[in-house]
């Protein structure tokens, strides 16, 4: 039996959970690991159809607070439409193997930096919205991965729970929906892209149900910040495997890159888990004042 559809299956039934459970993370799971075995020509056409559907169903359960933030979403969304066409058109030129390397590449310090829970609002938000959504727009439509970036905007900018789950939905949509039309005009919507559809919706409509109601029995944050050192880690060995097979680095010496991420992720988590025990101790208050 050919262990990639079992494989694929499972990780997608993974992400779906944490999709579920955090409003995004589906395609940061499932890339990946995915791409351990697949090329990104095959895989992310199949995952942006698939996230049509899923980002919509995102926008109408937060819709309620649609009103409330779409026109400060408007700016990231036009700037996603020449980022779109931009990233189209490198997925469609550069040799796969590359491209997986350059996709661990960008993603790395988009993970690390969120786990470390990088700070800094924009102050002007329209004129800084539009080149953000330019280069979502790239990373989403050669990665299908925008939600590290996302979140960390969003929550920089202070959006409230809903208000920052109808955003993800809305900018989420509007990127997914022009990749779709871009992959399509590009031809890279293929055969053996769509028959990976069958083996990664059936996860998709058990997962996320099973994440919503997860979210109501464990601690969001810490389960936002394993996914998160989960990612890194595969990010790392992604690499390491790739400069290994590319004749970058030779033999064991490419698997330094995995063991420096372990690393970095691990003093990560002891200052996550260290900064938590010291609000416990001290109070709500004092973590308000130095947030």
């Amino acid at each position: 039996m050919n262990p990639h559809p079992i494989a694929l299956i499972s990780i997608t039934l993974f992400a779906a959970v944490v999709n579920g459970a955090l409003g995004y993370g589906f395609s940061s799971i499932t890339v990946p690991l995915a791409l351990l075995f697949l090329a990104n020509r095959i895989l992310n056409p199949a995952l942006v159809l698939i996230e049509v559907a899923l980002n919509a169903w995102v926008l109408f359960v937060n819709r309620d607070a649609l009103p409330a933030v779409w026109r400060r979403m408007l700016p990231v969304i036009i700037g996603l439409l020449p980022g779109v066409i931009a990233g189209t058109l490198i997925v469609s030129r550069v040799h796969p193997e590359w491209l997986k390397l350059g996709t661990y590449v960008v993603l790395l310090p988009l993970i690390l930096l969120q786990a470390a829970g990088f700070r800094r609002p924009l102050r002007a938000e329209r004129a800084g919205f539009v080149p953000f959504g330019v280069s979502v727009g790239v990373l989403y439509s050669v990665t299908t991965i925008s939600g590290p970036p996302l979140a960390m905007l969003l929550n920089n900018q202070g959006f409230a729970k809903h208000e920052f789950r109808a955003s993800l939905g809305l900018v989420r949509l509007a990127e997914s929906s022009f990749t779709a039309i871009a992959y399509l005009a590009a031809g890279l919507i293929t055969r053996d892209s769509l028959g990976l559809i069958p083996q990664i919706l059936p996860s998709v409509l058990i997962g996320v149900p099973i994440g919503v109601q997860l979210l109501r029995r464990i601690d969001a944050e810490a389960f936002r910040r394993w996914c998160m050192s989960f990612d890194a880690w595969v990010v790392g060995f992604g690499i390491s495997i790739l400069l290994r097979d590319l004749g970058v680095v030779r033999g064991i010496v490419a698997f330094g890159v995995l063991a420096g991420v372990v690393a970095a992720d691990a003093v990560l988590l002891y200052r996550f888990y260290a900064k938590r025990r010291e609000v416990d101790i001290r109070g709500p208050n004092w973590r308000i004042s130095t947030d």
